[in-house]
């Protein structure tokens, strides 16, 4: 399959992409060839990862590229924790295989297949062999779990409407489904108490049929924010099938709940039940604690509640919440004692905001990632003292969590040269990447590839402030020479750019390496990693100050003799949509711009947008308290000054940026006659998720650079696009229905 297919993908690559032919790749390199617009779309992704209860085993899902049908399937991986040995345990083609969890006895593991049409449950031994499948549900499985005593398999099913809980008793040769009682109203989330005895499950009050029955009649008005029922926590005891109501109330919604082990104990968040003015967000979730003996509840937070979970020993509630009600305040660690008494801030006096953590097996310890920096390392903190101690120290990006039945850390791990990938380690052992044992590998061919150079850069901002960001150089880079360049910028813009491996279509930075570029990757005034005040310091002044950070940052890679002040180019999506757009109105620098989903006039954005407090908290205010400087931070007011070659992107059903704001801005250009071109994606939300569309936004981005960077006489063709396709892919009997292309308007 490497042969007149590959070479042809190539082929149609480099033609896209001239430049990537001449690039020598230095001799330090092992890599045999650049990276492709293929390679990226090629990348297969980890996820879903369980270790067994005795820590033996991992479990964990692969994400697995199908280019024909520009869709991405999942199979399921079977490690040995100790040794790394991986081993494939599904192979179902364009199906997939989700959700894998451990049975107790850790021989065996269940999981969600579509397989067969809709989801159903499987059921699998570690020594492989043909899956079981232990239900037939209608209308498919929604969720599963397994009771702690490894006694029950509990699973939900239906439509939203309907759905409803059932058992399978594991002791049984059958493993029959059994339905339990129907509830009044549909089943929501559900958990199973530690000692198996009872259920726990959160419903609706009501279910108005007619809403459902109106819109299978083509009544199918859309109402805005409409009224929906409160949710609430019910148990069902899975000896005698009697049911127990344990919260009520019409004014707040039960969202998510946590059982503690010692089967005294719930937490659970709620949500005002009133129609919605606007977004709501988490700054409105308050944090309950629920006495299972007593049935008392108690109100831990009245608002901006986060993660939460209790101790092994049941003795502490962990949640994450700020200091202070404000938005983009620091999120700290609390631990509260169950029985009674004031919470406890164990990061109290340091900058730093972690919104998730994990317990140690004696309840002692928390462990939690933290991004300083480009970087994101694992630290633990005592309960005891609060003492902070950081555990890991490589360069790159850290992400997952301590199991404390396994006795292990279960994590992923990248840095610029390599993808992401699983691993297994000891609390002993977790500070010495040596000993880590990696259970996956699901980019080998990473290595096969020319990389740019990467590394953390830092600047002065106009004000004094240090910034920092990520260069990526490109192959076969000389110093003394400059280069065109290319700014990426990130979302958020609470958000980082870090020390990963970096191939998505978002940001691509080695394709740019291979064809000659230097990418400049800025963490601007309003990123996380570098403390509260740096994150927060935009309120207010979010276009100015951001975009200031970003520009000296350009001007000083011109002073290192880096870049090529005639060659300039940017890029961004989302937050760096809204900068690259505000670029166009400040400066005349850049060759070529490139704006995805980008916001352009503040105004009508508020109302647009499925989110505005955040943005209130950005632009000082409500349009009609702060209208000034929403007109003052719009891109739009300073159109008339746009001379820069614009492409502009987005999501049909864009929601977060809708795509009146690209209308606003592809209106005006053609107006003001400046060179612009405008793609669609139908029915793409905030980001692509189609591959197809993904391959589309980087070539015609990446050619659109080439054009007004460096003369290229043409922008892009289809074919270009077309010449991935296998070469049988308009044969009926074997392609699938391939998504509409983006409109070019």
């Amino acid at each position: 399959m490497r042969s007149r297919q590959w070479n042809g993908v190539m082929a149609a690559l480099v033609a896209a992409a001239p430049a990537m032919a001449q690039v020598t790749t230095p001799a330090v390199a092992p890599a045999t060839r650049p990276m492709t617009f293929m390679d990226v779309m090629e990348m297969r992704s980890v996820s879903g990862g369980q270790l067994s209860p005795d820590g033996a085993r991992v479990l964990y899902t692969m994400s697995i590229p199908h280019w024909k049908s520009g869709k991405n399937y999942t199979d399921i991986f079977l490690a040995d924790a100790q040794s790394g040995a991986a081993r494939q345990m599904t192979f179902t083609r364009e199906k997939n295989e989700t959700s894998p969890q451990w049975a107790r006895d850790a021989k065996r593991f269940a999981f969600l297949s579509d397989r067969e049409g809709s989801q159903q449950i499987y059921w699998m031994s570690v020594d492989g062999g043909e899956a079981r499948k232990l239900t037939d549900a209608k209308d498919g499985v929604h969720a599963f779990s397994f009771s702690h005593d490894g006694k029950w398999l509990v699973f939900s099913a239906g439509k939203a409407e309907d759905r409803q809980l059932s058992i399978i008793d594991l002791a049984s040769e059958e493993l029959a489904p059994v339905a339990l009682p129907k509830h009044a109203t549909p089943i929501r989330d559900f958990e199973i108490a530690e000692d198996g005895s009872r259920l726990f499950f959160t419903s609706p009050d009501r279910l108005d049929k007619d809403e459902a029955k109106r819109k299978e009649k083509k009544f199918d008005v859309r109402v805005a924010d409409p009224e929906q029922p409160p949710v609430h926590l019910w148990s069902v005891d899975l000896k005698d099938k009697t049911e127990k109501r344990w919260t009520e109330g019409a004014d707040f919604t039960v969202t998510s709940f946590d059982l503690s082990k010692d089967g005294r104990w719930v937490d659970y968040l709620a949500m005002p039940s009133a129609r919605r003015v606007g977004d709501i967000t988490q700054e409105e979730a308050s944090l309950h604690l629920l006495d299972l003996q007593s049935g008392q509840s108690r109100q831990i937070l009245e608002k901006q509640a986060g993660y939460s979970a209790f101790s092994p020993d049941g003795k502490w509630l962990m949640y994450s919440a700020p200091e202070r009600f404000e938005r983009l305040r620091n999120e700290k660690l609390w631990i509260l004692p169950t029985a009674g008494g004031p919470a406890k801030n164990l990061l109290a006096g340091k900058d730093m905001s972690v919104s998730r953590a994990s317990w140690s097996e004696d309840s002692r310890n928390l462990y939690f990632t933290e991004g300083l920096g480009t970087s994101q390392h694992l630290f633990s903190l005592s309960t005891a003292d609060g003492t902070l101690t950081q555990l890991t120290h490589e360069t790159g990006v850290i992400a997952g969590a301590y199991h404390p039945e396994a006795k292990r850390f279960l994590f992923s791990f990248s840095h610029p040269r390599k993808a992401a990938d699983l691993y297994v380690a000891k609390p002993a052992s977790i500070g010495t990447p040596s000993a880590w044992v990696k259970v996956s590998d699901a980019n080998p061919q990473v290595a096969k590839l020319s990389l740019g150079e990467t590394e953390t850069i830092r600047w002065k901002a106009k004000d004094g402030t240090q910034v920092e960001g990520l260069l990526i150089k490109p192959i076969g880079y000389e110093k003394g020479r400059r280069y065109p360049l290319i700014v990426q910028l990130h979302g958020g813009p609470a958000s980082a750019e870090m020390s990963g491996f970096q191939a998505r279509y978002v940001t691509y930075p080695h394709i740019y390496a291979a064809a000659g570029y230097v990418v400049f990757q800025p963490n601007y005034r309003g990123s996380t990693n570098y403390g509260e005040a740096f994150t927060r310091q935009i309120g207010g002044n979010f276009m100015r100050l951001s975009y200031g950070d970003i520009i000296s940052g350009v001007d000083h890679l011109i002073h290192e003799g880096i870049a090529d002040a005639d060659k300039l180019g940017m890029m961004g999506w989302s937050a760096g949509g809204h900068l690259s757009s505000w670029t166009l109105t400040q400066t005349d620098r850049f060759k070529a711009i490139s704006t995805g989903a980008g916001a352009v006039n503040w105004i009508s954005m508020y109302a647009e947008s499925d989110t505005q407090s955040v943005r209130e908290f950005y632009l000082g205010g409500k349009p009609y308290e702060a209208w000034d400087n929403f007109v003052h931070e719009s891109a739009l007011k300073y159109i008339k000054n746009a001379k820069t070659p614009t492409l502009i992107h987005v999501g049909e059903a864009d929601q977060r940026v809708p795509k009146p704001q690209s209308d606003e801005l592809y209106m005006a250009l053609k107006q003001l006659k400046v060179p612009v071109e405008y793609l669609v994606y139908p029915g793409m939300p905030h980001g692509l998720s189609e591959p197809r569309y993904q391959l589309v936004k980087m070539v015609s981005e990446f050619n659109w650079f080439e054009k007004w960077i460096k003369g290229q006489k043409t922008w892009f063709d289809w074919k270009t696009l077309l010449d991935t396709l296998p070469a049988d892919a308009d044969a009926k009997s074997e392609t699938p229905t391939s998504p509409a292309a983006p409109r070019r308007r």
